[in-house]
């Protein structure tokens, strides 16, 4: 067995109709207000991104590092920082991107955590995403949250895509 194994983030991410957000305050464990800077870099080597969130009165920021391994899997290195180590990275900000701002709502069920983020960009749609201990590992999701499709292997839904290009809000089919 090795020794040192990188750490990973499995997820399956789910485009959904706008929740309820009184429900979403009422089932959450914690709310969040995000705001994420990506960061210049070369592609092979993942993305890059600078992170604060603010929750409950408390500011904190985030360096990460991903690298995408398959559909649902990436090594996911974070680690939190200063306030003064974010601002001499945002230095490196990628002027291509903007950046993305949401609220996310952690909600346990069914023994996972679920991540509901909403944007300001979108009237219609939010995400849902599951995180998960294999890819294959079972889950469920609420039914207060109104499915539209699996987007786990588009990557055109992907926050560092989405700092990029904004894809335009899907039409609902009737029930």
């Amino acid at each position: 067995m090795s020794g040192n194994r990188e750490p990973l983030e499995i997820e399956r991410k789910f485009l959904i109709s706008m929740p309820d957000r009184a429900r979403l305050d009422a089932e959450a464990r914690e709310k969040w207000k995000i705001r994420q800077v990506y960061l210049s870099g070369r592609p092979e080597q993942g993305s890059r991104r600078v992170r604060r969130v603010r929750c409950g009165g408390a500011e904190h920021w985030y360096y990460s590092e991903k690298i995408r391994l398959s559909d649902m899997t990436r090594i996911e290195r974070e680690r939190e920082i200063t306030a003064e180590e974010a601002e001499t990275l945002l230095e490196e900000r990628d002027a291509a991107k903007r950046p993305i701002e949401k609220t996310r709502w952690r909600i346990p069920y069914g023994g996972r955590l679920l991540e509901v983020d909403v944007f300001p960009f979108w009237k219609r749609q939010a995400f849902c995403e599951v995180e998960l201990p294999g890819e294959d590992a079972d889950y469920a999701l609420p039914p207060y949250l109104r499915v539209l499709r699996e987007v786990s292997g588009e990557h055109r839904y992907d926050n560092n895509n989405l700092a990029r290009e904004i894809p335009a809000e899907e039409a609902e089919e009737d029930a």
